[in-house]
Parts: C-alpha cells; sequence; structure tokens
C-alpha cells in the first residue's frame, strides 16, 4: 500500500562534499538551518564523512562546535551523521574505545541518526558502532555500500540487510555512492527488502550516471520510506537528485512527502550566491555536474574520477586516464571486489594509477593496498587467491579475524600526547582522527584566544590607566 514518502536533506554534509570538497563555513550552513528546519524533512545531513577534516584542515573550526551551532538552531528536524564503522571519519581502524567514545561524544553534541557503513560490508567492522550508539540511546541507521560485481547481487544485499536487522539497526540505507542502481533494479531490489526486513529502508544514491531521479521514483513505487536529495544549487552532477523536483513530482499523489515547496525556493534562494561564489573561487568544477558514462562502464564513483585526474596530473600523465580507467576494474577483481568507496576507492585508485603508470602491474605497491590484501580492513566480499596474497605480502600473516581485535585501547595515550592543547573532552577525539592537523587547529584556536586576551588588556590598561 502506497505512503508518503520522506526525504532526508543533503544540502549541509554530501551535497557540497560532493560538488564543493566540503567547503561550506559553520557561518553559510547557520544562515539556513532555521528554514530548514520548518520544511517537514525526516532528517538534516548535517555533519561526519568529510566535514569534520574539513573544519579542522581548510576552515579552522572546530567541528564539534558545528555541531552543537547546527543543533540549537534545528529544533524539530533530527540531525543525521556519516560515520564509517570502525574507521569513524578517518582513514584507517581504530580502537575499540575510541569507536566508542565518538559515538557517545556525537550523540551528547546532537546527532540524532547515525548512518554506519563498511567499506568491505564486513559486519564485524560495524559491531562496536552499532552497540555504542544502542547505548547512547541514538537512532541507529545500518548502511549497505552498494555495488555491482559477478558477486554481489540483490539476494545478497537483502541477507545483508536481514543481519543488520538482527543487530539491532533501527532502520536501512541502501548506500549507492556511484550511481549504479539502475531504476528498475532498485524495483526489485527495495521490493525484496521490504518483504524481508519490517524496519524502514532509505534510498541515497548520486546523480553521476543520469539516472538518481529515475532510480528514486521505481524505489519509491517498489515501498522505499525515505530517499536522500539536495536542494537545487548543490544537486545533480556527483551529488544528489534535487529536492524541489522530487518534492513537486509526488506533489497530490499518495506519495506526497508533506515538504513545503515556498520554503524550499526561498532556501534555494538563499544557497544559489553561494553556489556562484564557490564557482568563482574554483571550487565547483563544471565537470562534477556532467552526466559520466563512465561510472556505469568502470563502477568508479564520481570523487574518485577527480581523485585519479589529480593523481595523474601531478605525475604528468593524464594521457593514461583511460589506460588507469580499465586497470581499476582488475585491481578491484584481484583485491577480492571490494565496493569502492572511502577508504577501498582511493585504495583501488592509487593502484591501478602505479600500475599503470609503472608500465608493470604490482611493480610498486602502496602501503594501504597491502593492508587490503592482508586482512588490515576486514573480509572482502570474495577470497583473495592465495597466489596473490604472496606475490603482494610476500610471508606475512594475514588478519583473518576482526582487524579491531588487534588495536589496543589508544584514547588515554592521544590524551596524554595532546594534554596542553586540550581545551573541551571532545579535543582527544579531533586529535585521534586528524592528529596534526587537529594540532595545527588547536594551535590556531590558541593564538586567537591570546590575541582576543591581548586587545581586551590593551583595552583596558587604557580606561584604567596605573
Amino acid at each position: 500500500m502506497a505512503k508518503p514518502v520522506k526525504i532526508t536533506e543533503t544540502i549541509l554534509r554530501d551535497a557540497h562534499q560532493s560538488l564543493i570538497a566540503t567547503r561550506m563555513t559553520t557561518d553559510e550552513i547557520l544562515g539556513a538551518v532555521e528554514m530548514l528546519d520548518n520544511v517537514g524533512y525526516n532528517a538534516l545531513e548535517a555533519w561526519g564523512g568529510a566535514t569534520f577534516d574539513s573544519c579542522l584542515r581548510f576552515l579552522n573550526e572546530d567541528p564539534w562546535e558545528r555541531l552543537r551551532k547546527i543543533k540549537a538552531k534545528a529544533k524539530k528536524t533530527p540531525i543525521q551523521m556519516l560515520f564509517r564503522g570502525q574507521n569513524i571519519l578517518g582513514y584507517r581502524h581504530y580502537a575499540d574505545d575510541v569507536v566508542e567514545y565518538f559515538v557517545q561524544k556525537s550523540i551528547a553534541n546532537g546527532v540524532d541518526i547515525i548512518r554506519i557503513f563498511d567499506a568491505l560490508n564486513d559486519v564485524r567492522n560495524l559491531k562496536t558502532a552499532i552497540n555504542a550508539a544502542i547505548k547512547e540511546k541514538g537512532h541507529v541507521q545500518a548502511a549497505i555500500s552498494y555495488t555491482i560485481s559477478p558477486v554481489h547481487n540483490n539476494e545478497s544485499f537483502v541477507k545483508l540487510a536481514k543481519q543488520l536487522e538482527e543487530m539491532g539497526a533501527n532502520s536501512i540505507c541502501i548506500k549507492d555512492m556511484a550511481g549504479l542502481l539502475t531504476p528498475y533494479n532498485a524495483y526489485d531490489l527495495v521490493f525484496a527488502m521490504k518483504k524481508a526486513v519490517k524496519i524502514p529502508i532509505e534510498l541515497h544514491t548520486h546523480y553521476t550516471s543520469g539516472m538518481a531521479s529515475m532510480t528514486y521514483l521505481k524505489a519509491i513505487e517498489a515501498g522505499v520510506d525515505i530517499v536522500d536529495c539536495a536542494l537545487s544549487p548543490l544537486a545533480m552532477g556527483t551529488s544528489q537528485p534535487p529536492t524541489e523536483s522530487l518534492v513537486a513530482t509526488l506533489k497530490g499523489t499518495e506519495y506526497d512527502t508533506g515538504c513545503d515547496l515556498n520554503l524550499l525556493s526561498d532556501l534555494a534562494d538563499y544557497f544559489r550566491p553561494l553556489r556562484e561564489k564557490y564557482i568563482k573561487e574554483g571550487l565547483l568544477n563544471p565537470k562534477s555536474l556532467a552526466v559520466d558514462v563512465n561510472t556505469l562502464k568502470y563502477q568508479v564513483p564520481g570523487g574518485m574520477l577527480s581523485n585519479l585526474l589529480s593523481q595523474l596530473k601531478q605525475l604528468g600523465a593524464e594521457d593514461k586516464f583511460q589506460e588507469v580507467l580499465k586497470e581499476v576494474p582488475r585491481v578491484r577483481e584481484d583485491a577480492g571486489y571490494p565496493p569502492l568507496v572511502t577508504p577501498t576507492s582511493q585504495i583501488v585508485g592509487s593502484q591501478a594509477v602505479f600500475n599503470v603508470v609503472l608500465g608493470e602491474r604490482y611493480k610498486n605497491v602502496t602501503k594501504e593496498f597491502r593492508g587490503l590484501v592482508k586482512g588490515e580492513y576486514g573480509k572482502t566480499p570474495v577470497d583473495i587467491k592465495p597466489e596473490f596474497v604472496k606475490k603482494i605480502i610476500g610471508d606475512e600473516k594475514r588478519i583473518t579475524g576482526r582487524p579491531a581485535d588487534a588495536i589496543p585501547n589508544e584514547l588515554d595515550k592521544f590524551r596524554d600526547e595532546i594534554k596542553e592543547y586540550i581545551e573541551q573532552d571532545e579535543d582527544v577525539l579531533s586529535y585521534a582522527l586528524f592528529g596534526q592537523v587537529a594540532v595545527k587547529y588547536f594551535k590556531f584556536r590558541q593564538a586567537g584566544k591570546y590575541k582576543v586576551d591581548a586587545e581586551l588588556a590593551d583595552k583596558t590598561d587604557k580606561v584604567h590607566p596605573m
């Protein structure tokens, strides 16, 4: 039976991550939050993913402060974040004590829904984060990294959804990071999943291949509960389908979202000048807005395509781009068909670049690719051939258990290393994930406070001369 569809708005996280390298500032975000809060969304995806890294690395902002400020203005709509399982928001696996504390602090600072995924769909890497979120009474949205390969099919994804429901998930997200899910397959997958699980299903995709809006419509007909959209100024291309278009399409039907179109129009007016600003600054590349058929041909997400181009440019080998695109699926097959999403997309992509540029496959193996083959990131969808394992890691012992079981607790060590900079409990987590990038921000923060104190002292001296 048909029912209204809910929308999660991504403009505060994935939309600007996908199109302008996550450069929207906290002030730019805060100007829209109260309006966004009144639209009638299912949730505002506003934190996690690359927002944390960008705040510290490029914007000299505290990501925790951003979260608190957004939460203070969003009184009605849940705040959602993206969380990479045992990777949290970083690029390696962290000890369980770091994962648990990060979940605790995320929820304490304002996160309502945590979307937790693992690049390999290895549920062992989701267990700690899921249990921590349940303990903190957060909404656990367990995500399935959608991909296509000879070993991935709807049956395997439905089986995974049932497993995640049994682990305590409150909802399931089909996370189609490369825009590979075709409309009719979306119908079949959602229909099968709705029969298999009792919890709500959300669909997340990207417009990279040009199919996303059609994919959403078929998924809605199959009974999907929630879809992810982005307001039009930062929609399409490597971002999500436009919110306003879907709301207008469903208006007056049995799927009517109930979202306020007039308010959406006002919000588009708010974000449009920001879009123009980022175009002028060169952060919004027109190529990011184009349909890219290579996505379908090589199963390469849009963000990964731009990374490959950037790497080849640095190496003076841009003419090798097509060769690298052909090499990516071969490397992926060798590595056990991992879905291509952070961090596996970067690992497979970099290795493909080396294989092509050096003219010999696996002549130079990156540390991260060696780690993937060794089992440092978890179990790959298909067992890697023993002869290939030996070629890459030699006689080193493979990790067959949950990778984090081999990582001792880290929080106390991190606290000790940055005790001179700590101003809030959360600082240890910023440092745990981003090390010297966080320290650089802490120094900037301290310098700012010294400057303010000096200015105040100077004024006081003038008012009360000694």
